[in-house]
């Protein structure tokens, strides 16, 4: 890790303002890891910051006025010519899945992961995890991206990379039924769960949050076990992730076996009595909006990974017109093959344009909510999401002097429309510099690539008796 951030300021910045107006010249003053003050480039502003609500519960305030107390800040960046946004939150990542890019090409999803996927994920270790991880959040990282949700396996591994990188990320462990199960309590996901949550209670930062997760109707057991991982996640006071109405085939097999869709099914569990973000969303129907509306359920919508697998194109803006909260995933490496927002943000204003006949949803503007706020507050970090005095300093950082970009009419419309994550010149986390200029302040990169090539060689050589 970094070291602890003091104090740091954005000089002359432009910035994008919580509905997502422009703010030009700007200076943003950040101590330790919130923002405390927004004002004109070189005037003296009091912070006179509204009390965040902490996820974890309770309030926290800045010291008043700490741009009077602080007579120099341990660093200054001088922001001409670029704009700084809020950081962006991917809501459905398999992390370690890096380890598998571009491996299972070609194929429907069903095949892929039966044939291709489980095979090689039976072979990992929590030291390929910690590899894998570390390359996907230096990945995130270079893109902007400054919290994560996981759901994904031998969890010590994920959150040893999350520790110490210094991402914000809620972790879980995907629950299967297996053949012959008694329960949830009798699971590795139950074990997995369990050492989340002690890893999170220990981890004073709150960057770290567990969630509980189930993988997927298709690889679900009967009510029961819905309703032991319902009392589970009310108990634990959990959030919980899961993949829901992914595939046409996926949706209709459940109501053929079930007589529901999938998300009725795991309703009638009780399990969407917990905050739960629902990954994908493609085929959902009437009904299932319905519940979604009720119960405030968060869909991440993972536009590229769908249209690689053919799963079809969630209807977005009809989701959005709900009231439903939408925010924004990648899936994972291997069936992506990035873990790029600002690629995914692009192509769902993009498809939904042209779903719709409108060229005027999902603008500027709602993109820079679903990356940011929705995200934030489907993790349950109400503290994050927006630059705003109080917040906390969740930043990157946009270079708008490319030639691609110029002119900037609209430094929004240029950013999601125009710009690719190389014009991404820092991200910062809780007040640190995490990122800069194409270099990492807490990772190795030259290490994490060389140990990835030789999970790479080791995996390949058992599978196929590839070197």
């Amino acid at each position: 890790m970094p070291p602890e951030s003091t104090s740091f300021l954005f000089r002359n910045i432009a910035l994008a303002g919580p509905s997502g107006e422009l703010l030009e010249n700007r200076d943003i003053l950040i101590e330790k890891d919130r923002i405390v003050s927004i004002g004109l480039s070189g005037e003296r502003t009091n912070a006179a910051a509204p009390r965040a609500a902490n996820p974890a519960g309770g309030t926290e305030k800045p010291p008043a006025d700490l741009a009077g107390q602080v007579k120099l800040p341990a660093q200054v960046y001088d922001g001409g010519g670029k704009l700084a946004l809020p950081g962006f939150y991917n809501l459905h990542c398999h992390v370690p899945m890096t380890l598998l890019r571009g491996y299972g090409e070609g194929l429907p999803l069903k095949t892929w992961l039966f044939e291709r996927v489980f095979p090689f994920e039976a072979l990992l270790t929590e030291e390929d995890c910690y590899w894998g991880s570390l390359l996907g959040i230096a990945e995130m990282l270079a893109g902007g991206t400054v919290s994560f949700s996981d759901m994904y396996l031998l969890t010590p591994g994920i959150a040893r990379a999350v520790r110490e990188s210094g991402i914000k990320a809620n972790l879980s462990h995907g629950y299967s039924t297996a053949p012959g199960s008694k329960g949830f309590a009798d699971s590795r996901a139950y074990e997995g769960t369990r050492f989340l949550i002690e890893a999170a209670r220990e981890d004073k930062s709150g960057r770290l949050v567990a969630d509980a997760a189930v993988h997927a109707e298709y690889t679900f057991g009967d009510e029961r076990f819905g309703r032991e991982i319902a009392e589970f996640c009310r108990e634990e006071d959990l959030r919980l992730q899961i993949h829901l109405s992914e595939t046409r085939e996926e949706h209709e097999a459940c109501k053929a076996k079930r007589g529901r869709t999938p998300t009725a099914f795991f309703d009638s569990c009780g399990l969407f009595q917990t905050p739960t973000i629902a990954a994908h969303g493609v085929w959902l129907e009437e009904g299932d909006l319905d519940i979604f509306a009720e119960r405030g359920i968060s869909l991440a919508h993972c536009p590229v990974s769908n249209l690689k697998l053919a799963s079809g194109i969630a209807p977005i803006q009809k989701i959005v017109d709900r009231g439903i909260r939408v925010c924004l995933g990648t899936d994972g490496a291997a069936s992506n093959n990035n873990l790029n927002l600002l690629k995914e943000a692009n192509l769902a204003s993009l498809l939904q344009k042209g779903l719709t006949g409108d060229p005027l949803v999902l603008g500027p503007a709602r993109l820079l909510e679903l990356a940011c706020r929705n995200g934030a507050f489907a993790q349950g970090r109400a503290d994050c999401g927006s630059l705003e005095a109080g917040m906390k300093a969740d930043i990157i950082v946009f270079d708008l002097e490319a030639a691609h970009l110029r002119p900037v009419y609209d430094p929004l419309v240029s950013v999601f429309h125009a710009a690719d994550r190389g014009d991404i010149v820092l991200t910062m986390v809780d007040g640190r510099v995490l990122y800069k200029n194409g270099e990492f302040t807490s990772i190795d990169i030259a290490q994490v690539l060389a140990e990835t090539d030789r999970i790479r060689g080791e995996k390949l050589y058992r599978l196929e008796g590839k070197r």
